[in-house]
């Protein structure tokens, strides 16, 4: 990301990342300026330009993706490939919260709008907290809200045994393995 940050600029990213991601929301200056933890001065410049460019409408109760643009398609496949979080990051930052055993990479992360999950965490002693921060500090750099779950070992060994249609659902998907000390091929 910090390539293409220093050329269309960071805040920029993290704003269209958040109203691609999120194509049917609305948002207000305000939100957008939480949301892309940016200052309300350059959100509102961007949201400026962004509804000059087309890209963005604004509405009633604020600005939202304007889905008829036409370069909409390769802005997102773009946006996709361009993650600014890498899988080694995301298992860093996870691998703290606890004794990490398994940690799956779905949906968003691989281009599958239509998986269940972005992130599957297994693990033991995991502190609910530090994960409710560490994916708020990742879905703040992505711009759109993760899909997740997470399961103490022995939960997600029985769910296993028992084929839950989640767990099912989401080793049938394409998925990456990032942690793996389950043996789970």
């Amino acid at each position: 990301m910090k390539s293409i940050s220093n050329i269309l600029g960071e805040a920029k990213i993290k704003i269209l990342r958040l109203f691609i991601f999120n194509p049917t929301a609305s948002f207000t200056p305000k939100q957008v300026s939480n949301r892309a933890k940016e200052n309300s001065a350059t959100t509102n410049k961007e949201l400026r330009l962004m509804e000059k460019g087309g890209l963005i409408k604004r509405r009633a109760k604020g600005y939202s993706l304007d889905t008829t643009y036409p370069y909409l398609p390769a802005l997102e496949d773009f946006l996709v490939d361009v993650t600014p979080i890498t899988f080694q990051e995301i298992a860093k930052r996870v691998y703290r919260l606890g004794h990490i055993r398994l940690l799956l990479a779905a949906g968003l992360f691989l281009h599958d709008r239509d998986a269940r999950l972005d992130l599957l965490v297994v693990g033991d002693r995991i502190s609910q907290a530090k994960l409710r921060s560490v994916v708020a500090s990742i879905e703040a750099e992505l711009g759109k809200e993760l899909r997740y779950a997470v399961f103490e070992t022995p939960d997600f060994q029985y769910r296993m045994s028992i084929y839950d249609k989640l767990i099912k659902d989401i080793f049938e998907s394409h998925h990456e393995k990032i942690i793996n000390k389950l043996g789970i091929q």
